[in-house]
Order: structure tokens, then C-alpha cells, then sequence
């Protein structure tokens, strides 16, 4: 059976540049980089050039860049280094979103525990915060504000220039969780005023495992891993030089390649939603229609669970999600679905299709056929359905 692969906001397929630079380091930089011979300072050379690489992918000092496991060690080291720094100075609050990624939300319910004051933001039936809410949760006790550049599960983009700049004017520290973001949108740290951003190498085509954290010169960072000096003695262990190399030629590839592919997706995209929305009554496009990643669509069904709907159509070949790959074992409807405010016997009817580059029109013209029967063969066994048709329920979705 031939698969179509719609499921790149969980995770992409490692290019073909990323293997073979992972390959080469493999068997050329095996040494240890803090070792004082040849092969080590080798491996040494290859690990500074790969920060001075994705520094200026970001536009920043390779000395602000941190590699690290992935996006989730990121965010709370970021997260926890920011509240420890803020405490220290009698500043206690930190502002997020409702809708953000459990890496960010877990940390910030760790940190309430601990005696922090946490506000989350409306996102709204657009999944977009609004400037004006965030400047009147702003006070003088804010030690860190901490929004997700796009979102894993409905893709839609916030206006990071304009929070950074708000949190710059009142010298309040900016974090942003900009896995789903970074390689897919043109990101500047400098200019867009951020002072913390994690990234993670598999949402780009680079391997599993690895990731990294701008911290903006000058802020302390609070040890996650204790035990040695690497990473500016931030980061304890040896460094993952595969896969740190093999990280950066990704994202070198993909940041080269960014306005063709964001424009080729993008149109794929637009082609699947309105195929779907078009043959699918009683369905409904989640988040803003425009504002949102190239390759990201998220849509509910009246009347059906999401779970059946992926397995029906793994059965056809087509991978895709209901949310994000983190929580699928959970069987609550997603907190970013209920965040913009769909009520949850809808949110339960949700299906993530996430693409990129590698996709086709012939999949995407599969994908058109294949949704719409699997929908409605799911509501003609679906008791929820029937009461819909039967006025027995109102439709939600109209």
C-alpha cells in the first residue's frame, strides 16, 4: 500500500542532506570535543561552526546558542531560568497562552506550585492572542512573558514583533516556543525582540533528539543537567555531534528553500481545505484561515470521534493526527481546540493534516476523496449523527 504521509507537524522525514551529514560526522567527528587531541578538537571545530551556522540562521551570537535535546528541555530551560532570575528580583507573574505546548503548560503548573502567579491568555476563535489583552495582563511584578510562535495543532502565527517590542518597552523577558516555526517562517531574534527561543531539529527534516535555545547575551541560564562544562556549563554531557551537524545542514537546506516551499504548500494546503470543507457539510476549519503555517490544517467533524477517523483512513493509507503526537494517548478532547472555544463533543472530531514539500497534488486530490467518505460512512453508524439529523440535537457546526 502506497502511504501518504500528512502527519509532518508530529514529526517530518529526515532529508536526504541531514543522513548524509549525520553519516559523515559519524565516521569522520566520533572524537570527544573536549578532549585535547587531534580527533577531539576536530570534533571540536565542527560543533563551533555548527552554533556559528545556526546562529546565523537566527540571526543572533553563536555564543547565545545552546544545543539540547529538543524543543521540550528548551522551553523549561527557558522557562525556569527566566522565573528563577525574576524571583531574585521580587517579580513572581508570568503571562502564556491557554493554548500552548504541554512543555511550556507543565512547567508553568510546576512553577505555580511553587508560589509563581501564571495568566494565560485568550487565543480566541481564531487562535491569535490580542496585543491589548496582553498589555493589560502586563504589570509590575511580570517576570517572563512565554508565547508559542505558531501553533503545533491549529498553526496559527502570532504577532511576535509586536509582543517582542511590547515586552521590550516594559523590560519584561520574552520567551517564545518556536519549534513548529523555526525553518518554516523567516525568524529574526534580533529584530523581533525575542530574548528566548527553542527550536527542534525533527520538525525540519534533522533527526529526533536534538535541539537548541537562543538566550539572548547577558541572561543567566539556570543548569537543567548538572555534571560538566559543555554548553558554557549550561548543558552537562557530551555533546551530540551527529545529530547537532545533521540539525544544521536541515535547517540550512530548508531556510534556502523556504519562500519556494512555503509557496508550494501553501497552495496544497488551500487546495485540501476547501476540498474537504466543500464535500463535508457540518465541518469547519479551526483557527484563522490565513494567518496560519504553510502546511497546516485542522478540521472538526460534527457527529464523529477523531479517533475512528484516523484509523479508518491509516487503513487507507494516509498518516495523519487529531492533535499533538505528545498527548495522543489521552482521550480528553485537545486543550487547544476547547482554548478557541469549540465545545468538547466537537473538539472530540478533530483531524491534523500537516504537510510539506514532499507531498503531491495526486496526494492531496487522494486525501479529498478518501476524508469525506471515511466522515460520512463514520456518521451512519454514529448515534450522535443520527439525533443531529433527527432534530433530536442541534448542530453546532452549521
Amino acid at each position: 500500500m502506497i502511504r501518504i504521509y500528512a502527519d509532518n507537524a508530529a514529526t517530518t522525514k529526515m532529508s536526504k542532506t541531514a543522513i548524509d551529514a549525520m553519516v559523515a560526522s559519524m565516521s569522520d567527528e566520533y572524537g570527544n570535543p573536549s578532549s585535547l587531541h587531534t580527533v577531539g578538537q576536530t570534533a571540536k571545530e565542527t560543533l563551533e561552526q555548527a552554533r556559528v551556522q545556526m546562529a546565523e540562521a537566527l540571526h543572533c551570537r553563536p555564543n547565545e546558542i545552546y544545543f539540547t535535546s529538543g524543543g521540550s528541555e528548551a522551553d523549561n530551560q527557558a522557562i525556569r531560568s527566566a522565573a528563577i532570575m525574576g524571583e531574585r528580583r521580587g517579580k513572581k507573574h508570568i503571562i502564556s497562552t491557554k493554548f500552548e505546548h504541554h512543555a511550556v503548560l507543565h512547567t508553568l503548573n510546576k512553577l505555580e506550585r511553587d508560589g509563581f502567579e501564571i495568566t494565560l491568555l485568550d487565543v480566541y476563535e481564531d487562535g491569535i492572542i490580542k496585543i491589548e489583552d496582553l498589555k493589560a495582563a502586563l504589570r509590575e511584578d511580570t517576570a517572563l512573558v512565554t508565547i508559542m510562535y505558531a501553533n503545533n495543532e491549529i498553526g496559527t502565527i502570532q504577532p511576535i514583533a509586536e509582543i517582542g517590542a511590547l515586552c521590550r518597552e516594559h523590560k519584561v523577558l520574552f520567551h517564545t516556543d518556536g519549534v513548529q516555526a523555526v525553518a518554516h517562517l523567516a525568524v529574526d531574534v534580533e529584530a523581533d525582540c525575542i530574548d528566548m527561543l527553542s527550536l527542534s531539529a525533527h520538525k525540519f527534516h534533522g533527526p529526533k533528539g536534538v535541539g537548541a535555545l537562543y538566550v539572548r547575551r547577558g541572561l543567566p541560564l539556570l543548569n537543567l543537567i548538572e555534571g560538566g562544562s559543555q554548553e558554557s556549563g549550561k548543558r552537562a554531557g557530551t555533546e551530540n555531534i551527529a545529530g547537532i551537524v545533521s540539525m544544521v545542514a536541515a535547517l540550512t537546506e530548508s531556510l534556502a528553500e523556504l519562500e519556494k516551499n512555503k509557496q508550494y504548500v501553501t497552495n496544497l494546503r488551500d487546495k485540501l481545505i476547501a476540498g474537504i470543507l466543500s464535500a463535508t457539510p457540518h465541518s469547519k476549519l479551526n483557527g484563522h484561515a490565513t494567518c496560519r503555517l504553510a502546511g497546516n490544517i485542522n478540521i472538526c467533524f460534527e457527529g464523529i470521534e477523531g479517533e475512528s477517523l484516523l484509523l479508518y483512513l491509516d487503513a487507507k493509507g494516509i498518516c495523519a493526527s487529531s492533535g499533538s503526537a505528545c498527548t495522543s494517548g489521552s482521550l480528553d478532547p485537545s486543550h487547544v481546540l476547547l482554548s478557541i472555544g469549540l465545545p468538547h463533543e466537537v473538539a472530540h472530531g478533530s483531524l491534523r493534516l500537516s504537510l510539506s514539500e514532499g507531498n503531491t497534488e495526486e496526494e492531496i486530490d487522494t486525501i479529498i476523496r478518501c476524508v469525506p467518505e471515511v466522515v460520512g460512512y463514520l456518521r451512519s453508524i454514529s448515534p450522535v449523527w443520527h439525533d443531529l439529523q433527527e432534530g433530536k440535537r442541534t448542530y453546532v457546526i452549521q
